[in-house]
């Protein structure tokens, strides 16, 4: 056997690749199928199963696509129901091929539907498909598809990550979602595991009262992005093929003749970005995460212009969007000319420290709540990234006086920044550290 791993760090989630004896199995792919496939195709195998764990919530899959480009047989689990041909997965009944058999284990809780597979080679059991169920050190959220399920499904999670404990010690944990998804419950650390080392240190299995299990599962949940709700339905109905990731040339005279609604999205540094941006642009800098952002901060398949420099490749940004289903890239602008009139100021920890000491300073905290709830500073006001856009700039914030802005690492932070300039405040941006570096400088 020999197992291949595609870890996507932006999203948090891992899909894998098994072989053996000419045969491969490749569970929850991504959208972007053609690095599988390139793999499945250099270790000259036959793809015979695609095997889904459950309908996603945080991206679109490829799984369709993989098997119809393959003849492979693709494998959901029974009461995903989903609208285009597939091999329903029931409960504990194989699916054989030659030397290889795939057992579904029901494992509701992340989702209904969620289905784990053990893996069988002459017989022997060498590996378990998790997908988000029981995770490294963590198990998937039960929250996601709304609180009027979420107890539920955490008390199913409690069932589905004992049964799975329930498998030999020595057979291997393979899960989809890990370190970096909305998707874990807790923070999941490594990626990969073993059922043994899960038994002796994920403190979720040490929860033993099913109750207590989902008031631990439900006491922290983290948001849930906005795009989440967008990509279940289109699991179950089916995505299309990855659109192509050459996107046309723009002048920036092109933006007048866009469709309504069109977002203008800015992916070049932030550093670039702070210097001169397009009014009402939304600026994400080119990073892992970028898609994610974007799909929870602007509206669900806008039409998008993205802003870059001048020979800045953009099919990373444009893949990342279309792993979240979002393929209306309609073009890219690269010379802003004298149009890039927004600017906002970055500035170190010590110039940071120097303005807060300013008894006139207003400071904007953009983190997620559990990060606040770690590590606060004093006097700040508090606003998540994405509720600047549900629910506005706080009330607290002077737009005539600048607001000094801050995240964990800078990033959020200019993001957080473009967004306050278009509605005219004065950003200035703590890039490079976060809170917990400001609050060591001034402990110091």
């Amino acid at each position: 056997m020999d197992l291949v791993s595609f870890r996507t760090p932006g999203l948090g989630d891992q899909t894998y690749l098994l072989t053996h004896e000419g045969k491969g199995v490749l569970v929850d792919p991504q959208r972007d199928i053609d690095r599988f496939l390139h793999a499945v195709a250099e270790r000259d195998v036959e793809l015979r199963f695609v095997l889904e764990t459950h309908l996603h919530n945080d991206y679109v899959s490829g799984g369709e696509q993989a098997a119809l480009r393959t003849g492979a047989e693709l494998v959901l689990p029974a009461a995903a129901a989903a609208a285009y041909p597939h091999t329903a997965a029931f409960h504990l009944e194989d699916i054989k091929a030659e030397g290889l058999t795939i057992r579904p284990i029901h494992t509701p809780g992340h989702t209904p539907e969620h289905t784990s597979y053990l893996v069988l080679i002459d017989g022997e059991s060498v590996a378990v498909f998790s997908g988000g169920s029981l995770l490294v050190a963590s198990a998937g959220r039960p929250d996601l598809l709304g609180p009027a399920r979420a107890r539920t499904l955490a008390k199913l999670q409690h069932g589905s990550l004992h049964r799975l404990a329930g498998l030999p010690r020595d057979i291997a944990l393979l899960p989809t979602h890990g370190e970096g998804s909305f998707c874990t419950a807790t923070g999941a650390g490594r990626y990969t595991s073993t059922i043994g080392e899960e038994l002796d240190g994920n403190p979720l299995l040490a929860v033993s009262d099913v109750e207590q299990f989902a008031d631990q599962l439900l006491a922290a949940p983290m948001p849930i992005p906005a795009f989440y709700q967008y990509m279940g339905p289109a699991n179950t109905l089916g995505v299309p093929p990855m659109p192509a990731l050459t996107v046309p040339e723009l002048d920036l005279a092109d933006l007048a003749d866009q469709p309504e609604g069109t977002q203008v999205l800015d992916v070049r540094p932030r550093t670039v970005q702070a210097a001169g941006f397009l009014p009402g642009s939304v600026g994400i800098e080119i990073a892992n995460d970028f898609g994610s952002w974007a799909g929870w901060l602007l509206p669900y398949q806008a039409p998008i212009v993205l802003v870059a420099e001048p020979g800045q490749d953009v099919t990373e940004p444009v893949t990342q969007l279309t792993q979240i289903g979002i393929d209306t890239v309609r073009g890219v602008v690269r010379d802003l000319g004298e149009a890039a009139t927004e600017q906002f100021e970055l500035v170190d920890v010590p110039t940071f420290v120097d303005r807060l000491a300013d008894p006139t300073a207003q400071v904007l905290d953009v983190r997620m709540p559990s990060e606040r709830a770690a590590v606060r500073l004093d006097g700040a006001v508090e606003r998540f990234l994405p509720d600047l856009i549900t629910e506005g700039v706080p009330a607290e914030i002077d737009p005539d006086r600048p607001v000094l802005v801050a995240c964990g690492s800078g990033r959020r932070a200019a993001i957080a920044a473009t967004l306050l300039a278009r509605d005219g405040y004065q950003p200035v941006v703590l890039t490079g550290a976060g809170v917990a570096d400001v609050v060591a400088a001034r402990t110091h």
